[in-house]
């Protein structure tokens, strides 16, 4: 009885944040036969090599796959050098543009670099399916067609409407979701992690897995994570994302930018909060929207950093927002390393400030410097500057130019 309770949290617990499975009873099962038999589940999770940085919304995924890790299951992460060289047409109204031999090997080992800013490298599996494919000759590529037809291709949403639209669709489209599911066959994987947008082609998985004698995988679907502000799918190319290698600075600010509405899913995905004390944290900030996003962007910050860089983040924040220690330019002096604007003039001396502004991108003209320093949006070291004359000694000390509320520069 005691075994059944542990299996339902465990249920409990891998379901969090998770959109659909399929299905919840057969994960169930698995995990009581696993624990019956005193062996770990592989648990597979696929990446195509299409893009060379892990953000946020990549990262929905491996953070569950690091709770079954955590739970003692074997990780496979597979990166998909080949089917990143045919294109995933997922979501696509026309074909993919096919990457290069060279493209998706660089990409798989920057992705190989950073998963292990969240898996345990000593319970992974790494793998490419390039070292099966490559392998496979005509006849066994026409024996794994075999056992798809074009009509349940044809099933799938976006192929469905670009035929009925006469768009065209490419024969190595049809094959994409074919290979993706052989390589659950081949790494005889028992669940399978993925987007939402991953569903057909799991599907295939589960499918192929029968085909080949095989007991099918779960598929378990996480939620497709909004990009900062936008109601978008979180996409470098969209320059909506928040890489998981970048500066704390900056990603204590890009958390900072997403809106009010998206705050609970970011808990719920980005963070490893429960349900339920995600819901009190809501309720204690009812009224202070800005404090509940800033303990978010702290515990993100923190996770792919530390605790200390993102107190620091969230200070160089608070001042460049002009919430904190505006008007001591020292305070400013002693962190502005953690401040990414920094500028060396040359050659040093005495230069008129309206280039200075405008050398270092804080106005577009001598004019615009003009126009804040008269309304009074100019601070050097501190210390409002209202002469639109006023030069400053460059190569004496440090400086700090501060511009309007949000732009600090350290000269």
């Amino acid at each position: 009885m005691n075994q059944v309770k542990d299996i339902d949290k465990q249920v409990e617990l891998l379901l969090k944040g998770v959109s659909d499975i399929i299905s919840k009873k057969e994960l169930a099962v698995k995990l009581q036969l696993a624990n019956k038999e005193k062996r770990p589940l592989r648990v597979k999770l696929g990446v195509d090599a299409s893009a060379s940085d892990i953000h946020l919304g990549t990262a929905v995924p491996l953070n569950k796959l690091r709770q079954f890790q955590d739970l003692g299951h074997e990780a496979v992460f597979l990166i998909g050098d080949f089917t990143g060289m045919i294109g995933d047409p997922s979501g696509r109204s026309k074909a993919r543009k096919p990457l290069t031999k060279e493209q998706v090997e660089t990409n798989g080992k920057v992705l190989k670099e950073q998963i292990f800013k969240i898996l345990d490298p000593k319970k992974t599996e790494v793998v490419y399916n390039s070292s099966w494919c490559n392998k496979m000759n005509f006849s066994e590529v026409v024996k794994l067609a075999s056992h798809y037809t074009v009509a349940q291709l044809l099933e799938r949403d976006d192929f469905e409407k670009r035929y009925k639209a006469s768009q065209a669709i490419g024969l190595h489209e049809f094959l994409y979701p074919l290979v993706q599911g052989y390589d659950s066959v081949v790494l005889k994987s028992d669940i399978e992690i993925c987007g939402t947008d991953q569903r057909f082609n799991c599907l295939v998985g589960r499918a192929l897995q029968e085909a080949y004698g095989q007991d099918p995988q779960v598929i378990i679907m996480m939620p497709i994570l909004e990009g900062m502000g936008k109601k978008e799918k979180m996409s470098k190319s969209l320059g909506n994302y928040i890489g998981i290698t970048e500066a704390a600075n900056s990603m204590f600010a890009k958390v900072m930018s997403i809106t009010d509405e998206q705050v609970y899913d970011y808990f719920l995905l980005c963070t490893k909060f429960t349900e339920n004390e995600i819901k009190e944290k809501c309720k204690s900030f009812k009224d202070r929207p800005k404090e509940l996003k800033e303990e978010l962007a702290l515990e993100i910050t923190s996770t792919y950093h530390d605790e200390d860089k993102a107190k620091k983040a969230k200070k160089v924040f608070n001042i460049k927002h002009g919430k904190e220690a505006r008007d001591n330019w020292q305070d400013l002096i002693n962190i502005a390393e953690e401040i990414e604007h920094h500028f060396k003039m040359n050659p040093p001396g005495a230069i008129w400030i309206c280039k200075v502004l405008k050398q270092v991108g804080a106005v577009k003209s001598t004019s615009d410097a003009r126009r804040i320093i008269e309304q009074g949006g100019l601070k050097v070291n501190g210390k409002v500057i209202s002469n639109v004359d006023y030069e400053i000694n460059i190569g004496e000390s440090k400086h700090l130019i501060q511009v309007g509320k949000r732009k600090v520069y350290k000269l």
